[in-house]
């Protein structure tokens, strides 16, 4: 079983300094349909104008991911930790008990884009934590680099969740097949560019949910940058 949610249908908001598509109900976005997929919970893509973003707030129970995709975010948590993220890093925060943070655009030119991402977490009232790691270009190139887990494997970040996120870059003839396990479902949402998925083309904020199937093969990239979600 395959779905195809198209890019212009997800949720919408315009807030001036803050243009947000949300591919599930966040918000003032709820669409019964679209609430979560397995433990997914979120994927907002938002751009931030200069010198703007979000101020300190709360959250509680929740693995929350930041994947800049072009400018930068200056993060600041109630934990100590103060960064500031540009493309190919990975942010990983768990809210656990509770935590408050602000989100900006450090930029005093630049607006930044980026990705959002909720996972529920395997557990309520986990104590809060925070990763950070950088994947580079060549490590994503023509493959599916993972950069979330639950083990940490091959130097991803550590989710609390039985979930796992890939990222990849392809171009031209770069392809991979990525085979799924029984029990399992795929969520692939396409950042960037445009990329074949067994012969059905995908745009940039297009989103292919997969259950029930063997594999997938993804190729004839276009400046295409993916996220891809293997979930219990």
């Amino acid at each position: 079983m395959r779905y195809l949610r198209k890019a212009n249908d997800r949720g919408a908001a315009d807030h001036g300094w803050l243009q947000s598509r949300h591919s599930f109900s966040f918000a003032d976005y709820h669409d019964p349909a679209h609430m979560q997929f397995g433990a997914l919970r979120v994927i907002n893509e938002d751009r931030v104008q200069a010198g703007m973003g979000f101020g300190t707030h709360s959250h509680r129970d929740m693995e929350i991911i930041s994947y800049v995709l072009s400018g930068q975010l200056q993060h600041r948590d109630s934990m100590g930790n103060t960064s500031v993220i540009g493309p190919g890093n990975v942010q990983r925060m768990s809210a656990g008990t509770g935590v408050t943070h602000s989100e900006f655009n450090p930029s005093n030119s630049d607006p930044v884009h980026f990705l959002q991402i909720w996972i529920i977490p395997e557990a309520r009232g986990l104590a809060p934590s925070y990763e950070e790691k950088i994947f580079d270009e060549a490590e994503k190139r023509g493959r599916l680099r993972l950069v979330a887990s639950p083990d940490g494997a091959d130097g991803s970040v550590r989710l609390h969740q039985d979930a796992r996120l890939y990222i990849g870059l392809f171009d031209g003839d770069e392809h991979v097949q990525y085979v799924m396990q029984p029990g399992r479902g795929v969520y692939l949402h396409v950042a960037r560019g445009e990329i074949e998925v067994d012969g059905q083309r995908l745009q940039a904020g297009d989103a292919l949910m997969v259950e029930e199937e063997s594999s997938l093969e993804l190729r004839q990239g276009r400046q295409a940058e993916v996220l891809l979600f293997d979930l219990a």
